[in-house]
């Protein structure tokens, strides 16, 4: 927040348990939603000791064709597994063929979503997590989460949802570090020297 405060004057700080709203001098504000929630320490210092503790992060990646599950401790990925099951696509066809394949493709994909709940149960639902993000496919993930083997975890989700591409091992890295991104939300002061 220094630079905030070079930028836009004096600040002053408002901490709450799941936000710290910033003011400055000029009227700007940044609101920051504070990870891995409720910050326990309301000052500014238990702040950035709270962001940067090792907190143990739970991801869940689910999609139609693809699932990705992982622990981060810190930076850090610990554990993890990706997997895939084929969903056949739409057809055009009509009539009883268009039936078949509606029917082959829910079949598919409630195999896919069991597949994902394994990994999910096998990867998560042991690791002693802080926070769980997930992305993909809302719909999916509800599905996956509804197993009650992870009922204990899925009271531990947390924003923000991620939007990813298919699973694969890099894409469950890569949401791994946005899933840890601070989000700031910032409000600049009004111009007052608009036309009268």
């Amino acid at each position: 927040m220094t630079g905030f405060g070079e930028r836009h004057g004096d600040v002053s700080f408002d901490v709450a348990p799941h936000q710290v709203t910033v003011s400055a001098a000029d009227g700007a504000v940044a609101v920051v939603s504070v990870p891995f929630q409720p910050l326990v320490d309301l000052s500014r210092e238990g702040l950035v000791a709270h962001v940067l503790g090792e907190h143990r992060l739970g991801l869940l990646l689910v999609r139609r064709g693809g699932y990705g599950a992982g622990v981060f401790v810190g930076p850090k990925l610990v554990d993890s597994k990706v997997g895939s099951r084929h969903v056949q696509g739409t057809t055009k066809a009509g009539g009883w063929s268009q039936q078949r394949f509606a029917r082959r493709r829910d079949n598919q994909a409630r195999e896919a979503f069991a597949a994902a709940t394994e990994v999910a149960v096998r990867i998560l639902a042991g690791a002693r997590l802080d926070a769980l993000v997930c992305g993909g496919d809302r719909r999916a993930i509800e599905t996956v989460l509804e197993d009650p083997r992870l009922k204990d975890i899925a009271k531990l989700v947390r924003p923000p949802f991620l939007g990813v591409a298919d699973p694969k091992q890099k894409v469950l890295e890569a949401a791994g570090v946005d899933a840890r991104a601070i989000r700031i939300e910032l409000t600049e002061p009004q111009d007052d020297d608009g036309p009268s």
